[in-house]
């Protein structure tokens, strides 16, 4: 392992400052993106997709509650899976209080391939209260991207779908899928700021919590 090389507090200031110069550009782009972003077109969802969550049957619109925006986190988790992606969970783990969400008038629900019946007790082992739903046996992974097919046969990725509501008319505003999801949760966002990184220390790779040797 290799350590950041050791210097007088005068040198690491005025590193510190070069580096923020580039920050800065960084932050500006950052700012520029997001502006951009709110300005894309957004589509219509005309089909009226059914999932299955703990209240029974709901649509799309039913995910949004009283909301005008919905966040949907597309979960790895296949029908014949007992446990869901360890990734996709580390996502989720980092989700707080959608309180934060609904103050902006908007809602977050969790949606999976596999049944309700599955998702149900691996929700409860990893301690989530979020809305969780299962799309099956709709086509919404797939109209939406998150099963797409690689070498032929179905393959699934992590990914965040965004919704707006004009009363009871759906738009599908962005997506985000794989990569994309690194610089939006706070794990990877933080382990950025230090001097290791993000990448696995003494072999670790990530895992679900309740799995770690603490």
């Amino acid at each position: 392992m290799s350590f950041p090389e050791i210097v007088s507090r005068e040198r690491w200031r005025a590193a510190r400052e070069e580096l923020r110069r580039k920050e800065q550009a960084v932050e500006r782009a950052r700012v520029a993106l997001g502006e951009e972003r709110r300005r894309l077109p957004m589509v219509e969802v005309a089909d009226e997709y059914v999932f299955e969550g703990g209240d029974g049957k709901a649509t799309l619109l039913d995910l949004f509650g009283d909301r005008a925006q919905l966040v949907v986190h597309h979960f790895m988790f296949a029908p014949e899976q007992d446990v869901g992606c360890p990734c996709c969970a580390a996502f989720l783990d980092q989700i707080g209080p959608l309180a934060h969400l609904g103050a902006r008038d908007t809602a977050f629900a969790v949606v999976s391939l596999a049944p309700f019946t599955r998702l149900l007790p691996f929700k409860a082992r990893m301690g989530w209260t979020v809305p969780w739903y299962s799309s099956c046996p709709s086509d919404f992974n797939r109209d939406f991207e998150a099963t797409v097919d690689r070498a032929g046969a179905p393959a699934e990725r992590p990914g965040l779908s965004c919704f707006l509501r004009d009363g009871d008319r759906i738009f599908h505003t962005y997506s985000a899928y794989d990569d994309a999801l690194d610089g939006i949760g706070a794990l990877s966002g933080l382990l950025d700021l230090t001097a290791l990184g993000r990448h696995p220390h003494s072999g670790d790779r990530l895992r679900l919590h309740d799995e770690y040797d603490h």
